[in-house]
């Protein structure tokens, strides 16, 4: 039996919510408050939504019932109109994940099958070339069919050997991966440490070992397709000098979009998160530099990288400082016109900036455009100057998802998905929650 088989459950369960039998997980200090009223037939979650919007709760955790049969959800993948796959991270260590079978229907309450279990930290979902699906484990990429009377036994690896680097402080152990218009896989190899330096804060050789030669951590991996279905074994390094690059995207014109969790320095404001237009051969400044051209302190005397020269490719758009963009995607639904071609992205970062959806205007190959003056929302304060480009204005579809006592906690965001109805879907993973953003209706 394989890993991933290892504690699957053989028989199909039908977990019905409040009923479930998922290991169990603290009960966050802020339950969402009991939903008052409904969303497009969904019960309608108190998160101060941008006019025309609402949020109903599809799955998971509130005041009226504390079940919570998923205990760190992440993304989303649709089936057909009623059903689709979540993936469970389950916890950051062992083989605790799952990847969760979910019925909803307006007007009914959602019921979830556990497919598979004792997976190792699985996050993305995808739909292949093939017409299987893809999941990403942490040292691994696999294929099922979620379909079949047993889908363990369907389980077929299709990526091997990536990094088991989930013992550090850091936690970019995720495989996010897409589908290159070529056909290729590729994979995000997060950084192993959020600035390569030793414990007493300086470099620890020339150049950071964490990404070079043999290690080339801080990436994205593309594993060729030899054959439909089949990626070769080997692999190249597509582009460097990216911490982490679990918002991943790759818009119809061919445009491969990320959005980069940046340094965890204790400054507030300081250095920027991004967006990059990710290009074959590219360095995009980890460890060395930030924001478009700024050397980082532990770095500036070594001089490893002059950021202001072409070896280090500047960021397409700055983003708020530890606003922690976890993915991305092109809005192409018809529920909502006015978000047609926009790029929309969660932020899932804990701060002020943190816990908000958004979206931004495009140009045709998808890259967001820049604003003269641009700002980003605080919560608990003013919109706060950039005073750096490029940026832009962001128009936020959660503008208060804050934490509020007795009504819910901040907002944390990770997956997002477009339903063939053109509603928006997205995880909380704090909360345990799956959220679906309508218009607002009863």
């Amino acid at each position: 039996m394989t890993r991933s088989c290892r504690r699957c459950i053989g028989a199909v369960i039908a977990l019905a919510m409040g009923g479930a039998s998922a290991p169990a997980i603290a009960a966050p200090r802020v339950l969402y408050a009991t939903p008052q009223g409904t969303c497009d037939g969904y019960p309608r979650l108190r998160i101060g939504m941008a006019e025309g919007y609402c949020a109903g709760l599809v799955a998971g955790p509130t005041a009226a019932d504390r079940a919570r049969p998923m205990r760190l959800p992440r993304s989303l993948l649709q089936l057909d109109p009623h059903h689709w796959l979540v993936t469970d991270l389950g916890s950051w260590d062992g083989e605790n994940g799952a990847v969760w079978a979910l019925d909803a229907t307006p007007g009914q309450a959602a019921k979830l099958t556990r497919l598979l279990d004792g997976l190792h930290m699985p996050h993305t979902l995808a739909h292949g070339p093939d017409g299987k699906v893809y999941v990403g484990e942490m040292s691994r990429i696999f294929r099922f069919d979620p379909r079949a009377a047993a889908p363990a036994k369907t389980i077929e690896p299709v990526v091997a050997g990536l990094p088991d680097n989930r013992l550090h402080p850091n936690r970019h152990p995720l495989s996010k991966f897409v589908f290159a218009p070529d056909g290729a896989l590729l994979v995000n190899v997060g950084a192993p440490s959020d600035q390569c330096l030793a414990p007493d804060g300086t470099p620890p050789a020339p150049t950071c070992p964490e990404s070079g030669d043999g290690q080339e951590a801080a990436s994205i991996r593309r594993y060729a397709l030899r054959s439909p279905g089949h990626w070769s074994e080997d692999y190249t390094v597509y582009a460097r000098g990216l911490r982490n690059s679990l918002a991943l995207a790759v818009h119809p014109s061919g445009t491969v979009l990320q959005g980069e969790n940046s340094y965890d320095f204790a400054t507030r404001w300081f250095p920027f998160d991004e967006i990059n237009v990710v290009r074959a051969g590219r360095h995009y400044g980890w460890p060395y530099c930030a924001d478009v051209a700024t050397p980082t302190p532990g770095w500036k005397a070594t001089h490893a990288m002059e950021c202001s020269s072409d070896a280090h490719t500047p960021p397409a758009l700055l983003l708020p400082p530890h606003s922690a963009p976890l993915d991305l995607l092109w809005y192409d639904g018809a529920m909502f016109p006015a978000l047609r071609g926009r790029l929309l992205m969660t932020w899932h970062g804990h701060r002020s900036v943190g816990g908000r959806i958004v979206s931004y205007a495009t140009d045709a190959d998808g890259v967001p455009v820049p604003d003269p003056n641009a700002r980003f929302p605080v919560y608990g304060a003013r919109p706060r100057d950039y005073g750096a480009s490029p940026a832009a204005n962001a128009v936020v579809l959660t503008p208060d998802w804050s934490q509020v006592p007795g009504l819910r906690p901040q907002g944390s965001p990770v997956a997002l998905a477009v339903a063939t109805d053109g509603a928006i879907w997205t995880t909380d993973d704090r909360a345990g929650l799956v959220i679906r953003i309508a218009t607002d209706r009863p």
